[in-house]
Parts: structure tokens; sequence; C-alpha cells
């Protein structure tokens, strides 16, 4: 059996038209140096000696034809303006293909697993990319997790391609109906049971000191304010949606409301890059990055499977581990998530008469 999983991670190339190559360890230097602005403590923490961290830097200033940092006698070294903008495209490009290159790493140890061990069952999770659902690889079974969409899940699902699907739902009674009602046509044709996992936080996504301007949605149509979006199939798009709608607002009144982003993730580091003032998504997400962060709304993260496949082996271990201690307090260190009776089965309509009862006891 396979005891070590593969990683895939992506790594940029600078080569000029001489064939000249930058080292990428160029990254790792320049982000310690805006965190320390001390050369010595970000060779260091880059594995690389001073001399060589001095002589990147040099090369760089060549290869560029411009300074990545800026050396202030009594002030440290801090990074210039293109030194700032090459750091924070290579944080974007990790967030926005983070959950395509996780999905390929785990297609790709699935089929050295079953090279290896042999054919034996694995369990097929299509999930929409979050920092809870991350965690679940580490249960002792194989699980095989694929991030898309969530029609594509539950497509996928129908079709027999994989065995869960996650699905996210808005604790709000008012706000779930409208939910359940635009996924109902996919929902309707399978006999599902849910799974409980996880709630979270979704809100504003704000640059750090901009709490008190910002106070709420209808700040964003405010001229010059610069706003950016989740992709437009996602369950987050949609539920910003339906939160401007209940505040009487249409997304063509914010500026930036049509540029997107694939992952929550991703939506954060447009935003601390200064690329935006605003933007959609976890609180996960903005502690990330340092970010402020505004909630509106709290919804369910959940897992759905067909009934008759719950008696499954493996989903029985992964439904025991989700609800396991040590799993729970993992999830409880993740900023704005919180268990939700982990692993416990229900239907749709328990759980929302569950929270219908709630809210009227609130």
């Amino acid at each position: 059996m396979l005891r070590k999983k593969l990683n895939i991670t992506p790594a940029w190339l600078f080569r000029s038209d001489e064939g000249e190559l930058l080292d990428p360890v160029l990254f790792a230097l320049l982000a310690d140096l805006r965190e320390s602005g001390k050369l010595t403590h970000a060779a260091q923490a880059a594995g690389i000696s001073y001399r060589h961290a001095w002589n990147l830097l040099n090369r760089a200033e060549g290869f560029f034809g411009m300074a990545l940092v800026d050396m202030r006698k009594g002030h440290g070294t801090g990074l210039s303006p293109l030194g700032e903008t090459l750091l924070w495209s290579e944080q974007r490009v990790k967030a926005r293909l983070g959950p395509q290159i996780d999905s390929m790493a785990s297609e790709l140890n699935h089929q050295l697993q079953q090279l290896v061990a042999g054919a034996h069952p694995v369990l097929r999770l299509h999930a929409t990319h979050g920092y809870a659902v991350a965690l679940l690889p580490g249960f002792a079974g194989e699980l095989d997790l694929r991030y898309c969409q969530p029609e594509e899940a539950l497509s996928a699902l129908e079709r027999g391609d994989c065995d869960l699907a996650s699905f996210h739902l808005p604790t709000s009674p008012r706000l779930a109906a409208q939910v359940m009602e635009a996924y109902r046509p996919a929902l309707a044709r399978q006999r599902l049971r849910v799974i409980r996992f996880v709630t979270r936080r979704q809100g504003l996504i704000l640059r750090r000191g901009e709490r008190e301007r910002i106070t709420g949605l209808t700040d964003l149509t405010r001229p010059g304010e610069r706003f950016i979006n989740r992709d437009v199939h996602s369950g987050t798009r949609l539920l910003f949606r339906l939160l401007l709608a209940e505040a009487g607002i249409a997304e063509a009144q914010i500026q930036g409301a049509e540029q997107e982003e694939f992952t929550h993730t991703a939506v954060a580091a447009y935003v601390a890059s200064g690329m935006a003032d605003v933007g959609f998504g976890l609180e996960a997400a903005a502690a990330q990055f340092g970010l402020d962060f505004l909630g509106l709304a709290s919804e369910h993260y959940l897992l759905v499977c067909p009934e008759e496949r719950l008696r499954r082996h493996n989903i029985q271990e992964l439904l025991a581990f989700m609800s396991s201690a040590p799993f729970r307090t993992r999830l409880e260190a993740l900023t704005g998530y919180a268990p939700d009776r982990c692993g416990e089965v229900q239907t749709f309509e328990a759980l929302l008469a569950e929270d219908g009862a709630d809210e009227g006891d609130a």
C-alpha cells in the first residue's frame, strides 16, 4: 500500500530571451522581507545564505530593470512596488489554481494507490473548495477529493461518479428556502441524506482599516468602491445575490461585480494585494491574509449521500472520523468555522425544520 501521498505545488519560472533563469526561491525571500524587513532574517527563512540572497536581489534587479526592494538606512528593507506586485501575483496564482491542483493531486494519488495496492474501495467526494473539507483526507481510509461547483458535484453524484457531494445551505430559513429552490431539480432526482459537518461565516472581506468605512452592502454601491466577486456558478455567488436582493441592490450597481475569482482564498488575496477594496467570501479567508471581515450570513456546509450508500463501510468510517474529538478540535481552530454535529445523518426536511424552530425561539 502506498504510504506517502504526492503533493503538487505550482512554481514560477522567469526566463529571459537570452535563457537566463531566476531562482524561484526569490518569492520566499520577498515574502519574509515584507514581514520582517530584514534581509538576514529573510535569507535564513528561505534557506539560503545572506550572500546568495543579496546576489539574487541584484540579479533580479538586472533581470527586470527595476529594484525589487527598497533599502533605507535605519528603516530596514521593504519591498518596492515591483516587489509587491510580483509577490501578490504569486499569492493570487496559488489561491486561484489551488483547488484544481489539489484535485489533480488527489486523482494521481488514487491512480498510484490502485496500481500499488490493487483495485480496492475508494471513497470519492466531489466538493466545493473550503478550509474544513480540506481536512477530511486525514481519515484512515482513502479519500479521493475533487473540487467543483455545487451543480457539478450533485450531477456527479447522480451519475455515480462520486459517493458524496458537498452542499452549503444558509442557517436562515428564509435564505435556505431560496437556495433549495435554486437546486431543487438536481436534489429532487435523488433520494439523498444530509451528513452534518460544519457551520461557517460568510460576509464582506475588507482591506485593513476599512471596517468603519464599509458597514454594509449599501456601501458597495458608492462610486469608486472596487469589488471582487466569486464566480457566477458558485454557491457563494448565489448567497451574495440573495443578500443583495433582500437589501434591494442589483449587482450592476456595484463597481467590479463582473470581476470574478474562483476561490475564497483568491478573493482575499485580490483584496490583500490592493486590487480591490472589498470582496465577498469566508471569514477564514479574510483571517488568512490579516484582513477585516463583516459577517453577513452563516451557513451549514454539509455532505450529501444517496440513502442506499450510507451503510458502506468506508462511509461509516468517515462518519466516525468526523465525529471524533480530535477532528472536532481541528475544526474549532479554523476561524469562522464551528463543528455542526459532525457525522450526524438527517434529511433536508429535518434540518430545515430544526433551523426554523431555532429562529422562532430566537
